[in-house]
């Protein structure tokens, strides 16, 4: 599932978020920081004084994934020096998006050009030389190299120089954010995650203004276990880096784990208008906003604030540097995982099929496919879970072309989808084996901070089923894992309700109005009202 988003000018998107929120809010938002507030990098080099606050800037925008700016930066000043070989070693590292995706070939062979011509220039500073090498053993040339290998490569490069200065804050940043692309890679995930925090949190506490050190432990902690290790990293974040459209994002990965949904929301509604303004500068790629408004909507949801979620669906068309295409995409994902959070199956079911490249229409039919089924469609929902099938199918195929590791295990939105189609069928053990095993896969992997958990979907069977009390046992789970999520929260209730448990039910309702303030609008809101009322 992507994030994409166009604007016809900056200030439409601009207004529009802002329009979302209190006064107190936008006037916030609507501050503009001084120019070139990336936090704190000092960064030595060899290269000539005129051009060291160049490089400097560079690694910032580096250390926050603003790749484009930072590639231009580093070109800049490789125009201004050429003899200067760290700005050509930026820019191959300004090619290496860890934790997005993977260099092809042809931004591997750009990047091992840089490399190169770092290289030629034959450095004695030892410092730099060692940056150098590493991303060598990145971008070398053996063709068949898989993702994790070339990962593994530069990170014992990197491993090797931090050993050699652990006080080197710039090594030891970038040898961890190594260690959590091997993890990304599925190569020893939890112990490559802890040994980064282990890394990363001293670092924090030495280096309270450095972007790299932030930003890389609010990615390693990341997961459900490691969450509340990275508050701290999320709180500062933002601070450190103001003028970094994804440096304002990111605490919200920590925020939506620990269900902090309005520090969340406040996070991304100034992430999406920075990142519009980078897009309309020619700095940054639309995918800013997008995944900016991914989080931002998901949030809405997760706070009762329906309506300000599907606005959010109808100004898809306000994204600056998009395509028609990615516009349409990003729309008709933004609309099938609202329908199904908001359990309105009869509208998923008549989602439109999106005019983009079939590749992109899995989303769609996987809530198309669930609508159906739960609306009691079982022809409509067998049809839509074929073509589900076949374009996760085509997914995997195109992925294990591109270098990507695919498990073995069926895909968990595929299998989400048989289940209900099967539930629907009156095949309910079927159908619970199915959504079972895809939740066992989620908290193994970590789970999709801004997605549905399957275990939620079980749960949601397992009341239908009558079984409150085994639903109320993964509702439980899920909220573990999904801190103050909407409707684990009223599935919790309910389940309660239905086993007799007034005191519990009771509990889970008052949870349920307090992460839901004044703007809260999701009709279900009114049973918990009726409910506490009544108590």
């Amino acid at each position: 599932m992507r994030n994409q988003l166009r604007c016809s000018s900056t200030f439409g998107l601009l207004f529009f978020i802002l329009a979302l929120q209190p006064a107190a809010l936008r006037a916030d938002s609507l501050s503009a920081a001084p120019p070139d507030q990336l936090g704190k990098v000092n960064f030595p080099t060899s290269c000539a004084a005129e051009v060291q606050a160049t490089i400097e800037k560079g690694v910032a925008l580096l250390h926050s994934f603003q790749y484009t700016e930072s590639e231009q930066t580093f070109a800049d000043a490789a125009t201004r020096e050429p003899k200067c070989a760290i700005a050509y070693w930026g820019k191959a590292m300004a090619l290496f998006h860890q934790l997005w995706d993977f260099p092809d070939d042809k931004t591997l062979k750009e990047g091992r050009s840089d490399i190169e011509k770092a290289q030629k220039l034959h450095l004695n500073d030892p410092r730099e030389q060692g940056l150098i090498n590493s991303a060598a053993a990145f971008f070398q040339k053996k063709s068949k190299m898989t993702h994790a290998e070339r990962t593994q490569a530069y990170s014992s490069a990197l491993e090797k120089f931090h050993a050699q200065s652990p006080g080197d804050v710039e090594f030891s940043a970038f040898y961890a954010l190594s260690l959590v692309s091997l993890a990304d890679e599925d190569v020893d995930t939890t112990a490559n995650l802890q040994k980064a925090i282990s890394i990363l949190d001293p670092l924090l506490q030495q280096h309270p203004d450095h972007p790299g050190v932030a930003h890389y432990l609010i990615h390693a902690t990341d997961r459900p276990e490691f969450a509340a290790q990275g508050l701290e990293a999320a709180r500062r974040y933002a601070a450190i880096a103001p003028d970094s459209a994804h440096a304002l994002h990111m605490p919200s990965h920590i925020f939506v784990r620990l269900g902090l949904w309005q520090d969340s929301i406040t996070s991304n509604i100034a992430a999406t208008a920075s990142a519009a303004h980078a897009a309309e500068m020619h700095q940054a790629e639309f995918h800013y906003q997008t995944h900016a408004i991914d989080f931002l909507s998901y949030s809405y949801l997760q706070s009762g604030q329906e309506a300000k979620a599907r606005e959010l669906i109808e100004h898809t068309n306000h994204v600056v540097g998009a395509s028609d295409e990615d516009k349409a995409d990003h729309r008709a994902y933004l609309a099938a995982r609202t329908t199904l959070e908001l359990h309105r199956w009869k509208e998923a079911a008549d989602l439109p099929v999106p005019a983009t490249r079939k590749n992109w229409q899995d989303t769609t039919f996987w809530a198309r496919a669930i609508g159906k089924a739960r609306s009691g469609d079982v022809a409509g929902a067998e049809s839509d879970v074929q073509e589900l099938a076949q374009l996760v199918a085509d997914r995997e195929k195109r992925s294990k072309k591109n270098g990507y590791t695919v498990s073995a295990e069926k895909a968990t939105d595929l299998r989400e989808a048989e289940a209900w189609l099967a539930f629907a069928k009156g095949k309910s053990n079927e159908a619970l084996g199915e959504l079972r095993a895809g939740a066992d896969r989620q908290d193994k992997d970590g789970g999709e901070s801004v997605g549905i958990p399957a275990r939620e979907m079980l749960a949601d069977m397992l009341l239908e089923l009558k079984r409150p009390s085994e639903a109320i046992a993964e509702y439980k789970t899920v909220l573990k894992n999904s801190p103050n999520r909407f409707d684990g929260l009223l599935g919790a209730a309910r389940s309660l309700q239905a086993s007799g448990d007034t005191g519990g039910a009771q509990s889970f309702y008052a949870k349920l109005a307090e992460i839901c303030g004044a703007g809260a609008d999701r009709p279900e809101l009114a049973e918990a009202k009726t409910y506490l009322a009544q108590k």
